[in-house]
């Protein structure tokens, strides 16, 4: 009786095993099949945080609703740069460090990102010592607001605000945050308080506070700026 010949094969494995390439492309399969897995587990969680954190932000003075309001300075309405009024106006009303700690806590719920280093990417190096000056004259801890406190801190974070206000540049241009200056300035509440803080920019800078306002304004900007001091109690 004759038998039909065995068809060679090339499979030097038994029935059913793998080959070693085959190991190999299912290991990988594997491996992208958890790590998706773990990566949309991750957004998911990460979803859930961020809802439960904007739930939040509608409260006044939670930190939820700083942290989303200078989210949205840094959007700016879909406006190139960032609203350095809003900017400023949020830091000012964060009452104290512990406050501005969790606001940093809070936004990286809300984004996924840190504040500070959002913070640095979205301002000239002038505008971002601003808003350090103002942290720096805020107490230590606290949740509510407190009234303004003159002190030499206080002066210090004037004249330094004024000084990045006179240093800012645009691009490869030299210019002048006329709006830091206004903000200082209003902020300001006495002329005796302003002289003070002539004082404290002569000894830190070497300069003439009064000299670099004309320099930096415009003859009609300085005397209209000027008018905000001298329309002031003088102490």
């Amino acid at each position: 009786m004759m038998y039909p010949t065995p068809v060679p094969t090339n499979r030097p494995y038994p029935p059913g095993a793998l080959t070693p390439r085959e190991k190999v492309i299912y290991s990988l399969l594997g491996i992208v099949v958890v790590g998706g897995a773990i990566i949309i587990g991750k957004n998911i969680i990460r979803k859930l945080i961020t809802n439960a954190e904007e739930k939040n932000s509608y409260i006044q003075g939670n930190p939820a609703m700083y942290a989303q309001q200078i989210k949205m300075a840094f959007e700016n309405d879909g406006w190139p740069g960032t609203n350095m009024n809003a900017l400023r106006q949020t830091i000012q009303a964060i009452p104290s460090i512990e406050e501005f700690r969790q606001v940093m806590g809070s936004y990286q719920r809300l984004n996924n990102s840190n504040l500070m280093g959002d913070m640095k990417g979205e301002l000239k190096s002038t505008e971002f010592n601003e808003i350090l000056a103002i942290l720096a004259t805020k107490p230590k801890t606290g949740n509510a607001a407190q009234p303004l406190v003159l002190s030499p801190r206080q002066y210090l974070a004037w004249a330094q605000r004024l000084k990045n206000a006179f240093d800012i540049e645009y691009g490869p241009f030299p210019g002048t945050d006329e709006k830091a200056i206004k903000a200082v300035f209003m902020e300001i509440p006495t002329q005796a308080a302003f002289n003070q803080v002539a004082a404290v920019y002569k000894q830190q800078y070497g300069n003439d506070l009064n000299a670099d306002l004309k320099s930096e304004l415009e003859f009609w900007e300085y005397s209209t700026y000027m008018k905000l001091i001298t329309d002031k109690p003088k102490s």
